[in-house]
């Protein structure tokens, strides 16, 4: 499967297909045979030439100024996760650092010393491609895939229990792809060969990643269903490791006096 060489001109295009055109101000009395903003519209909209815009959508001007980024962000209402994404893909930032040599994969003492703290939740720890590389013993209970040697992304799209942990699941492709994306905002080289990767073994995960929707949901609620117990219904946040590594903690929780709670505890 071909690398999109153009991520630029097909996040700018995949945007613009979903803008309604009345809605942004276009009046057309015609009869309109495509999707969202043509061109030409989006174009005049940003204060740009038609030419100029074609040029960056046919990726034949992949760096285009912060103004003229910022003009198209506006017209195309993207959010500040979208925005970032959208500098990130004209302006990549540098590798990450090194780490002084120590492996991305290697959780720091003091975080694998918390995780042994909280033997009561199911908390884990992923690096930027979500990898597990550490997590509580209800971590693995709740979730086959939250044990370390798992892939997130791969349990989600390529392993059979996977529709059957979420209920959720269609839902869970949408968060999973997106999230990815906007990872990739600041560490597109550790993810590119990955996404390939994953482009060629899931259809799904092929046709959710060339949707080019990119969103992050650092807190919520996930529902999952666990063998001999039910569905449990778990509220999540998220907290990112600083530190060159990309490393993200997922701690969750049930709500207080929940059945959910109780199921918790003896799996805990």
């Amino acid at each position: 499967m071909p690398r999109d060489d153009n991520q630029l001109g097909s996040f700018l295009r995949s945007r613009r297909e979903k803008i309604d055109a009345a809605s942004a101000g276009v009046v057309d009395n015609t009869r309109r045979r495509v999707k969202g903003l043509r061109r030409e519209e989006l174009a005049l909209l940003a204060g740009l030439s038609p030419s100029y815009y074609a040029r960056i959508e046919q990726g034949r001007d992949r760096r285009p100024s912060r103004e003229i980024l910022e003009a198209l962000a506006r017209v195309l209402r993207l959010d500040d996760t979208e925005r970032a994404y959208l500098w990130s893909l004209a302006m990549p930032s540098p590798a990450p650092a090194d780490n002084d040599g120590i492996p991305a994969h290697t959780v720091r003492p003091g975080v694998l010393h918390l995780l042994e703290r909280w033997g009561d939740l199911p908390a884990f720890v992923v690096g930027p491609r979500r990898d597990v590389l550490a997590g509580t013993a209800p971590a693995a209970r709740v979730n086959p895939a939250w044990s370390p040697g798992h892939n997130l992304v791969e349990f989600t799209f390529l392993d059979p229990r996977a529709r059957s942990v979420y209920p959720d699941w269609d839902e869970i492709t949408l968060q999973t792809v997106a999230g990815l994306r906007a990872t990739a905002a600041t560490r597109r080289t550790e993810l590119d060969d990955f996404v390939a990767s994953m482009r060629e073994r899931s259809e799904t995960f092929r046709a959710l990643w060339d949707s080019h929707d990119v969103y992050e949901r650092v807190m919520g609620e996930k529902r999952i269903r666990v063998d001999g117990v039910g569905i449990l219904r778990l509220s999540f946040e998220t907290f990112a490791l600083a530190g060159p590594e990309g490393h993200v903690l997922y701690v969750y929780f049930p709500q207080p006096g929940s059945a959910d709670g109780e199921a918790l505890r003896d799996l805990a």
